[in-house]
């Protein structure tokens, strides 16, 4: 049980909310853990790049290198950047529900130097839709992130409930107020997809239901299925017809 209190910064007070915001960069920049709002519950920061913080954050939550944690972004750009290859299908399921409660795990770029745990290889990726979520990590890239909770407990929506359960082993809290609101599984985290097997020809599969729920994956994904075989079929049937019309286009056109 912690019993020091840590500083909670109020964002929705504008002084609050550039100070916390100021602390939040210069902890995450030491490898030192944050505490800030998302879309769905609370999250557990630290820089995805610092080893040494990321096993803090392990640490903190009571969990191990066998349960590594996912790493939210800013947007698109850090998608392509940090998986290997992004399927389609992934595409349009980012394109219809990031930011949002939708993780997606794929094959990890093989060149990034970090070390997240024992990922064999992948990496759980996410942009939520918090404002304040968002402005942080587009001011200090990729982070290792987990819900803000010990292992077992209730996941917090709250600053405060965070701050309960993880007390002093974090260095900066921001309070944007109870979270989860935005969906009607309120209080769930995120939606996780496997998306590894596509490349060789398998499917997704959740590996954890959440906020987004299958109906809407199977949705995105049927329409999907769809558009591609409508702009398949046209050029399927201008081959067809011209394999039966020896007299080429020329003729046809008369």
């Amino acid at each position: 049980m912690f019993t020091d209190m840590a500083t909670i910064y109020n964002c929705s007070e504008q002084d609050q909310l550039l100070t916390g915001m100021r602390l939040a960069r210069v902890a995450i920049g030491r490898g030192e853990l944050v505490v800030f709002p998302t879309d769905t519950l609370y999250g557990l920061a630290v820089d995805a790049f610092n080893s040494y913080g990321v096993q803090r954050l392990l640490d903190a939550k009571g969990r191990t290198r066998q349960s590594p944690p996912p790493v939210l972004i800013p947007g698109i750009p850090t998608l392509d950047a940090l998986a290997e290859t992004v399927p389609l299908e992934v595409r349009a399921l980012v394109a219809a529900f990031w930011p949002g409660g939708l993780t997606v795990i794929l094959a990890a770029n093989p060149s990034l130097n970090w070390d997240l745990g024992e990922t064999g290889g992948t990496v759980a990726l996410r942009m939520p839709n918090n404002r304040i979520a968002l402005e942080l990590l587009s001011e200090t890239g990729p982070l290792a992130v987990s819900s803000a909770n010990l292992t077992g407990e209730i996941a917090a929506r709250t600053a405060q409930d965070a701050e309960r359960m993880l007390g002093d082993s974090v260095e900066v809290y921001l309070d944007g107020g109870e979270v989860g609101h935005d969906y009607e599984a309120a209080g769930l985290g995120s939606t996780i997809i496997d998306a590894t097997t596509l490349a060789d020809g398998g499917s997704l599969r959740i590996v954890r239901h959440g906020v987004i729920t299958e109906a809407q994956i199977d949705a995105v994904l049927e329409r999907f299925s769809a558009e591609t075989a409508a702009t398949a079929t046209p050029v399927e049937s201008v081959e067809a017809d011209h394999e039966s019309d020896p007299a080429g286009p020329a003729e046809s056109a008369q």
